[in-house]
C-alpha cells in the first residue's frame, strides 16, 4: 500500500483525526493491521468502508479514542472551583490567571479546566499548561479523541458547546477548546517546574508516589506557585500537615500557599 499522506489527508476530512499527531511507524503499522483484517487492499478501499461501514468506521475509532479518562471526575470539587476558588483567584491575581495541570494523562482535567474558566472570562484569554511523563499519552490527549464513557459526568451544557459527536461511542473535543491548553513531556520527580504559577492542579497522581517523593513534590509545587496561590489535589491525596510544606486548607483539596 501507498500514498499514506493522502490517506491521513482523508481521514482528517472524515473524522477530524489528524493522524499527523501520532508516531508514524507505529500508528501505520497498527492501520496497515486493521485493514488486512478487514480483507481490504488499499488505503483508499479502507477510506470507502469508513465511510460506509460503521462496524469498520467504531473499529478505526476505537483504537484512536481515550478510554480511561473522566472529565468533571469528582463534579463537587469542579463546582467549588466555581464557585469559591475561581472567583478568589481573580480577585487575587486577575482575570489572566497561569495555570499548571501537572500529570494530564489523556487531557480530560486541562481541557475541563479551559470549559470551566470559559464562563468567566473570554477563551482567547486561557491557557493551561499540562504536562505528563508519558509521551503517547500526550499525543493522545492532544488528539483529543474520547469515548462516550468519559462524558458522562461532564454538564451538559459543554458537552453540547465542545463536543463533536464521530460514530456511534466517539465524541471529539473542539479546536476551540484545544488550542489553548499547551501539552509538554515532563516528569515530576526529575525536570524542573514552571514557576510564577497562579493556581497547580495535580489529581489522582500522588497515591502512585512514596511519602518521600510526595514530599519532595509538595515543596516544588509550593515554589512553583505564587505567594496565595491555589494546590488543587485529588480526593484521596488530601495532604497530611499541609503546613509542613507552607500550604494551609483553603477548601477540601484546595491548598493554599502561604
Amino acid at each position: 500500500m501507498d500514498n499514506y499522506e493522502a490517506f491521513k489527508e482523508k481521514v482528517l476530512k472524515l473524522t477530524q483525526i489528524d493522524l499527523s499527531c501520532y508516531k508514524e511507524r507505529q500508528m501505520r503499522r497498527r492501520i496497515d493491521s486493521l485493514i488486512a483484517k478487514a480483507g481490504i487492499k488499499t488505503y483508499d478501499e479502507y477510506v470507502d468502508s469508513l465511510k460506509n461501514n460503521q462496524e469498520i468506521l467504531d473499529e478505526f475509532l476505537g483504537y484512536l479514542t481515550i478510554n480511561v479518562s473522566e472529565f468533571y471526575r469528582n463534579p463537587e470539587q469542579w463546582e467549588l472551583m466555581q464557585t469559591e476558588v475561581l472567583p478568589y483567584l481573580f480577585k487575587k491575581f486577575g482575570k489572566r490567571l497561569k495555570i499548571w495541570s501537572a500529570a494530564c494523562s489523556t487531557g480530560d482535567e486541562p481541557y475541563t479546566l479551559v470549559m470551566v474558566l470559559s464562563k468567566f472570562i473570554p477563551i482567547d484569554q486561557i491557557e493551561i499548561i499540562a504536562t505528563d511523563i508519558d509521551k503517547q499519552i500526550l499525543e493522545k490527549a492532544q488528539l483529543g479523541m474520547y469515548d462516550e464513557k468519559s462524558l458522562r459526568g461532564l454538564p451538559k451544557e459543554f458537552k453540547d458547546k465542545y463536543f463533536t459527536k464521530v460514530g456511534t461511542r466517539s465524541y471529539q473535543v473542539s479546536e476551540e477548546i484545544k488550542k489553548h491548553v499547551k501539552f509538554q513531556q515532563h516528569n515530576l520527580l526529575k525536570d524542573s517546574y514552571p514557576t510564577n504559577l497562579d493556581m497547580i492542579v495535580c489529581r489522582n497522581v500522588m497515591i502512585y508516589f512514596t511519602e518521600e517523593a510526595k514530599q519532595v513534590m509538595y515543596k516544588k509545587f509550593n515554589d512553583s506557585l505564587k505567594k496565595e496561590g491555589i494546590l488543587f489535589v485529588g480526593s484521596t491525596e488530601q495532604i497530611i500537615a499541609p503546613a509542613k510544606y507552607n500550604f494551609s486548607t483553603y477548601q477540601s483539596f484546595f491548598y493554599l500557599k502561604e
